[in-house]
């Protein structure tokens, strides 16, 4: 380069202000030695402001560059005094330096004010999601009428929408004529006093899209539900539109007021000290009736929800009506019908139990056959929330803003309900705290996924698990009129009609789950409340579109913020598209399923690109959606310029290999169940249902090689031996937990054997079932000693608390009170406007035989509700996103290595508490006149090697 030839001395540049301020001087420069208070400036860079402008061409010289890189390392970073211009140059800088931070504090209050405004919009929104929701639906309803008026066409409306439509009017009108009625009267109907709480138009659309959404679910297909089930959604439905009204009302009220009126805000904190300082004295009772007048509405009661709910039902019944499109001649009169009808259904065996009689509320057919094409146009009034749910303070204060919330689903069990309410708000700390860490997951629609569901959905369905739009073809009557070919063809019309009514509710199901889904995909994002059942596991409150739900549901939900993958987050993405795809790639190690990943990139690739047209490898996948969003992810990541830098939205599951047993092989310290359950670190995950497969199947082929007449198992072993796998055990392993009895397990195995088709005859049947059950019993009590001594010291217990007629009740390691609610219950019958109905009360006897079942599997499902709750709070304190579905935890694949270090400590924390001897003192001092057995013996298992245990949660 010649320019480097030349004399550099000699080349000093002429004076550039902009070059002086960003440069040190040239290296020939006269320099003094730098006074001992030299001020060092901070970089530009280290503020993390913008960076400058660069130079402007015609102001830009290479002398300048050479004389900067000539410079002395240690004038790199500060500037030599030079007199008076020099001390003008460094206030220059301060002066510039000064005025970045504040454009940077500009910018990022302009981001605050931007930020809180759209919280403010998105929660007027949900405020009106909640408020409004029926109230729109009746407006639309009006705007309708007006237009048929104005231009006298009715106009183009889907299906159920124009039924909708003609149902309105004569429905509204028929319930405001009977609130005039009741008005008048004297005496009045029980119902009368919920019936005029709301207007007539609203009562009519709850009434309305209520029923068409009950009998859309109706698991059977069949377009009814029984007439107690339905009075009682409808009266809940106007019960909990009333309280939504009224709570909003008198919250809008006192806020308008204590703006205006800072007495008011006084005497509400005067209040609530007068409240604290009752509760402080212990007057329970006092304070107690001091919030009721605050705060809480007066319950209404399942009878009085079925009164009024029967009444509307017999409104709409007189009311509602459909015209059938079949060939009419003009001089003929219409064919108008109702469109529900009250029916009694004869009795009925359905899975092998006997189904009495009772009424129900029937659509006609041509009601039933547009359910699958209109699902996606009944209202769903309450959709998850579009700003984080309120924290969780309470029984019923917290969840959504104005619906009513309860932090526990108690089905009205009025134990469960006292219990949770009687705990002091310290002791459950982290139990909101988990919550609303749950509740404040920011999800969205994955629209990609989302477009590939619409399309195949579109197209008559029936691949990748969604159920086809076409029903089966019923069997032809056969020509001859044998008896036995007649009752052959009977049974299978009668199959495949069944089969089809399933099919039906399948897809008005599918259609609900995407109706949600097209109503929340412009959303940048949207949040799930959560509360619990009684034994502490966390569930989403929204009951269609959820992470909890299926493979659908999951393939189209999303985390909206994304994250940087880096090297782990790549690699366990990899590991997620594998289990994802199942087959038996989720039992290979780690590095088997980076190979499988790696094998398939073709196939990866295609799926992302042309996920319906291409080859649709995912299709085959055990997950397909969850799979395809996996490839999709996979794909933008690989083909990236930097694929750890790729930003991924995809949750990434870590789940518990049988998590029912994990936690009885820690609770007796059960070191062969340890390893069967991958509680021990392995070179692979260990499958416990393969294990015990393998057990039975040695049982099995000694037996077969014995003498039958003088060992009656070995014809039965010589039918089984071939027909012994991993699918014939796992229902009955995976139950066992939950304390699945031997006629329970009888069942399970009866059908997995009937599935294979190999034994005909039911008497051998039957018999071969016996000898497999008892043979699979065995091997999971020779493995799992302990555990199944904890069961049966659990089982005592229970029974001996419930034969004093007291329901089992515990507190969790989070400090959740858990009472079981079985008890006998009562039938009672109430006289309706429809008819007398029978409702079912609890009764004060104790199911003991409930009580003692039932307490193994939810003592150990408080537990692992606690580990889910304990891992929560962990994860957020370390900055993650974290979701949960029971034993399964999630987080971004860049936080899966951190998650996975929490979760094994959180498991070892909560199993160095002495679990079970907390338990026995806890019910000795609850029942200190009963003599409960001591705990049973432990095993040798160190719960610690959970920690270096790879595929304890997988």
């Amino acid at each position: 380069m010649p320019l480097l030839l030349y004399p550099f001395s000699a080349c000093v540049p002429p004076p550039r202000a902009l070059l002086r301020r960003l440069s040190p001087p040239p290296p020939m420069a006269a320099v003094a030695p730098p006074p001992p208070a030299v001020r060092i400036l901070p970089s530009v860079g280290a503020l993390d402001l913008p960076p400058l402008p660069p130079p402007a061409t015609d102001d830009f010289h290479w002398l300048d560059l050479f004389a900067f890189l000539n410079s002395p390392a240690d004038t790199y970073h500060q500037i030599p005094p030079r007199g008076g211009e020099e001390e003008e140059l460094e206030a220059g800088l301060e002066l510039e330096l000064e005025l970045e931070l504040e454009r940077h504090a500009e910018v990022e209050r302009q981001r605050e004010r931007a930020r809180k405004a759209q919280h403010r919009r998105q929660r007027q929104r949900q405020v009106k999601a909640e408020t409004e929701a029926w109230a729109r639906a009746a407006e639309e309803y009006r705007e309708i009428e007006r237009e048929m008026l104005d231009r006298r066409l009715a106009p183009a409306l889907p299906y159920v929408k124009s039924l909708f439509v003609g149902w309105f009017e004569p429905l509204r009108d028929a319930i405001a004529r009977d609130q005039d009625v009741q008005r008048r009267k004297r005496v009045k109907h029980v119902y009368a006093k919920y019936l005029l709480l709301l207007p007539a138009d609203k009562v009519a659309v709850i009434v309305m899209h209520k029923m068409m959404g009950l009998l859309m679910s109706s698991k059977d297909g069949t377009g009814s539900a029984r007439v107690v089930q339905a009075a009682h959604c409808i009266g809940e439905a106007v019960e909990r539109e009333f309280k939504v009204q009224t709570f909003f009302q008198k919250s809008r009220k006192k806020k308008d007021q204590s703006v205006n009126d800072p007495a008011l805000e006084k005497e509400q904190a005067k209040c609530r000290k007068h409240v604290k300082s009752l509760v402080r004295r212990r007057k329970m009772s006092d304070a107690q009736k001091l919030v009721q007048q605050e705060l809480e509405l007066e319950e209404w009661g399942t009878e009085a929800q079925v009164k009024l709910g029967t009444r509307l039902i017999e409104l709409l019944l007189d009311s509602a009506f459909v015209q059938s499109p079949a060939d009419q001649t003009p001089d003929s009169s219409p064919d108008i019908r109702p469109a529900f009808k009250h029916v009694l259904r004869q009795p009925i065996i359905e899975n092998g139990r006997l189904k009495k009689k009772h009424w129900v509320i029937e659509c006609d057919h041509l009601v039933h056959e547009g359910f699958e094409s209109t699902a996606r146009y009944v209202d769903i009034p309450y959709l998850p929330m579009l700003v984080p749910p309120k924290k969780w303070k309470g029984y019923d204060k917290g969840g959504h803003l104005f619906l009513p919330s309860y932090i526990m689903r108690t089905h009205g069990v009025k134990d469960q309900k006292d219990a949770i309410k009687s705990v002091p708000r310290k002791q459950l700390r982290k139990v909101f705290e988990a919550l609303d860490i749950l509740g404040s997951t920011k999800w969205r629609v994955n629209r990609r996924v989302h477009d590939v569901v619409e399309t195949i959905w579109s197209r008559g369905g029936g691949i990748a698990g969604l159920v086809g739009k076409t029903n089966i073809p019923l069997p032809e009557r056969p020509e001859s009129e044998d008896p036995d070919e007649v009752q052959k063809w009977k049974w299978s019309l009668k199959k495949a009609k069944k089969t089809n009514r399933e099919l039906h509710a399948e897809r008005c199901d599918t259609e609900l789950k995407l109706s949600v889904a097209r109503k929340m995909r412009e959303e940048d994002g949207f949040y799930y409340p959560h509360n619990l059942d009684f034994r502490g596991r966390a569930y989403p409150m929204h009951p269609h579109l959820s992470h909890l739900g299926s493979d659908l549901c999951r393939g189209v939900l999303e985390y909206a913020e994304g994250r940087p993958l880096g090297k782990s987050g790549l690699c366990w993405l990899k590991i997620h598209l594998a289990n994802k795809y199942g087959g038996g790639v989720e039992k290979l190690s780690h590095e088997g399923k980076l190979e499988f990943v790696e094998n398939q990139l073709l196939d990866i690739f295609d799926s992302a690109e042309n996920p319906v047209d291409g080859n649709c490898w995912w299709i085959n996948a055990e997950d397909p959606f969850q799979c395809l969003a996996a490839c999709m992810d996979l794909s933008d990541a690989l083909k990236s310029s930097s694929p750890y830098r790729a930003v991924s939205h995809l949750p990434i599951h870590q789940d518990g290999s049988c998590n029912g047993l994990q936690h009885y092989a820690a609770l007796g310290r059960d070191y062969m169940g340890a390893v069967a359950v991958n509680l021990v670190p392995g070179e692979k995950p260990a499958d416990i249902y393969s294990e015990i497969a393998s057990r039975v199947l040695d049982v099995v082929r000694k037996d077969s090689l014995k003498d039958p007449a003088t060992n009656p198992n070995a014809s039965l072993a010589r039918v089984l031996v071939d027909q012994v796998d991993r699918k014939l055990v796992k229902q009955t392993v995976m139950t066992s937990v939950y304390g699945v009895t031997y006629i329970g397990a009888r069942q399970q195995i009866t059908k997995r054997l009937q599935e294979k088709g190999l034994i005909t005859d039911d008497k051998l049947l039957y018999d071969v079932s016996c000898y497999a059950t008892r043979v699979t019993l065995d091997a999971l009590g020779q493995m799992f000693q302990s555990a199944r001594g904890i069961m049966a010291w659990l089982g005592d217990c229970a029974k001996m608390i419930a034969s004093i007629n007291q329901p089992v009740k515990w507190m969790s390691p989070v400090g959740l009170p858990v009472v079981q609610p079985y008890k006998k219950y009562k039938n009672y019958m109430i006289r309706t406007s429809l008819q007398c109905l029978a409702l079912r009360r609890e009764g004060d006897a104790i199911a003991i035989q409930w009580q003692k079942a039932a307490f193994p599997p939810n003592f150990v499902h408080s537990l692992d509700s606690s580990h889910m709750m304990m891992t929560a709070i962990a994860c957020k304190e370390a900055g993650l996103h974290f979701a949960g579905v029971h034993d399964s935890f999630w987080v971004h694949a860049c936080d899966v290595d951190q998650m996975n270090q929490i979760l094994r400590e959180q498991f070892v924390e909560l199993y160095s508490m002495p679990i079970l001897e907390n338990l026995l003192e806890e019910f000795q001092e609850s029942f200190p006149t009963l003599e409960f057995p001591p705990c049973p013996p432990q095993g040798n298992f160190n719960v610690r090697e959970v920690l270096t245990s790879t595929y304890f949660f997988n």
